[in-house]
């Protein structure tokens, strides 16, 4: 434990406890504990065990282990310390995230999301239809941080030009999921790609950039594979967008001058600024945009027939905070027109104070150390150690039946095993996304699974095999770690 006079604890400088009384088949219980409750409460509740029952449960699982470090010579007074201590580590993170939705919000009213969608539908070609499903969902996707939004809004229009151009829906639909999670995965304002960076210790545009050396091969191997599918399909019909295009320009004022916004915020982020401050000029910059480029949108928000002072403060703030809508008459649209501004993270706020909660009294009973030390000895190489990360998350995916759950648990648990290993903390966020987020949508009883499954109208065994991107991005990893390739170490720059 730290001093009282020495700043908070960093994510990277977490340390483990040890305890010697503790042995692993106990520190094992509150994981087992944890992963039955988890495994239950979502066979309960399904979809909706996010809204708070999974969070409870993580209470309840801290619970377990703090009857278990009782035993085994622990004071309530060390857990309660050590939990916060954690809580502080991702004081930063949480920041981040609240900004990440703030950003959110302005670029909806600004309309540099729904000019992306505009600009993105018009490259569809009926023979690179399947490739182009990837781009079109990969570029909402990085723009809006969600799957599920991807999925719910674009994912059914492409469903329907698929059917109407004859391509199996399996095929639509894997095609869509694969570039859903390729901007679910690295975009800053996805809460999975914030969440896995602050489990493992790292920053994170530093996870982003690492990512990026798995991610973007994967993503050329997914294109070539819908190319070739693509090429070798007979389709039938006409991909009609008009009437999407045309909702499209009636909601907002279409402009490739909003793209300037999402340039600057890349620019920013490419010269090293720090991530708070790219987030909140790109904050500033998209309420400034909606106020030149959809004054009627932000007088209608703020509650005015016409922009003034009042209206445009209060529809911007409203933007930032709070959710809000553009209005549009097309069904397939109105998802992807609305944001819950800076509330809608209050949930994976909420996720990640209770894992603190738990992983601070397993650090604190010593079961983190038991557990490290364990798999320390049953993995003498790194490649056993990242292949022990994949098979966690799958499990965890397969049993916890949430994506979240399925970066939480591994992360915290693996952080110091990858520490005494010598291996830098971005190894081990970047194989919780490549295992953990991409591979939940091919769980049928996983939240993500049944969620995409129920949206799409395709059964997940029907799209499980071409959802490429998905499955590839666990043995892309594993053959990263095999042959050594951007395996970083603690105490050079780059392996």
């Amino acid at each position: 434990m730290q001093s009282k006079d020495i700043k908070p604890r960093e994510p990277q400088d977490e340390i483990i406890v040890e305890n010697k009384e503790l042995n692993i088949w106990e520190a094992l219980i509150p994981v087992f504990a944890l992963v039955a409750m988890l495994a239950y409460n979502v066979y309960v509740y399904g979809s909706d065990a996010l809204s708070g029952s999974n969070q409870f449960v993580l209470l309840l699982g801290g619970a377990v282990a703090a009857v278990v470090g009782v035993f085994n010579k622990v004071t309530f007074g060390q857990m309660l310390e050590e939990v916060s201590e954690n809580i502080k580590s991702t004081a930063s993170a949480i920041i981040i995230l609240l900004m990440v939705g703030a950003l959110a919000g302005t670029w909806l009213i600004s309309g540099i999301i729904p000019t992306m969608i505009y600009y993105g539908l018009q490259v569809l070609n009926p023979t690179i239809f399947l490739a182009a499903c990837v781009i079109i969902c990969a570029i909402i996707s990085v723009a809006t941080g969600s799957s599920w939004t991807t999925s719910a809004t674009v994912g059914i229009a492409l469903i329907g030009i698929g059917q109407a151009l004859g391509v199996h829906l399996g095929m639509t639909a894997g095609a869509i999921l694969s570039g859903a999670y390729f901007g679910d995965k690295i975009s800053p304002m996805s809460d999975t790609t914030n969440l896995a960076p602050a489990m493992a210790g790292t920053d994170l545009f530093t996870h982003i950039k690492y990512m990026l050396y798995t991610t973007i091969p994967t993503l050329i191997v997914t294109l070539i594979v819908f190319v070739v599918i693509g090429l070798n399909i007979d389709t039938t019909g006409s991909a009609s967008t008009e009437g999407i295009l045309t909702a499209l320009n009636s909601a907002i004022n279409v402009s490739p001058w909003l793209f300037l916004v999402p340039a600057i915020v890349i620019i920013l982020i490419i010269k090293k600024t720090p991530p708070l401050v790219a987030l909140l000029a790109g904050t500033l910059l998209g309420a400034l945009a909606a106020l030149i480029f959809q004054p009627t949108v932000v007088a209608s928000i703020g509650g005015g027939t016409s922009l003034n002072f009042t209206t445009g403060y209060k529809g911007i703030m409203d933007a930032i905070t709070v959710e809000t809508a553009i209005p549009t008459e097309n069904e397939a649209l109105k998802g992807l027109f609305s944001s819950g501004g800076m509330t809608s993270m209050l949930n994976t706020v909420w996720l990640i104070l209770c894992a603190m909660v738990f992983g601070g009294i397993m650090d604190a009973i010593g079961a983190l150390s038991a557990i490290s030390n364990a798999l320390l000895k049953l993995f003498h190489t790194t490649f056993g150690l990242f292949a022990s990360t994949v098979a966690s998350c799958l499990a965890l995916n397969l049993t916890a039946s949430d994506q979240y759950l399925a970066i939480v648990v591994p992360g915290k648990m693996y952080a110091q095993a990858y520490k005494d290993k010598g291996l830098a903390p971005e190894n081990l966020s970047r194989t919780l996304e490549d295992s953990g987020t991409v591979t939940s949508v091919l769980v049928p009883w996983n939240t993500c699974g049944a969620y995409h499954s129920g949206v799409l109208g395709v059964d997940t065994m029907h799209y499980a095999g071409y959802a490429v991107f998905n499955w590839l991005s666990p043995f892309m990893t594993l053959l990263f770690a095999a042959f050594r390739i951007k395996i970083r170490q603690l105490t050079t720059e780059n392996s």
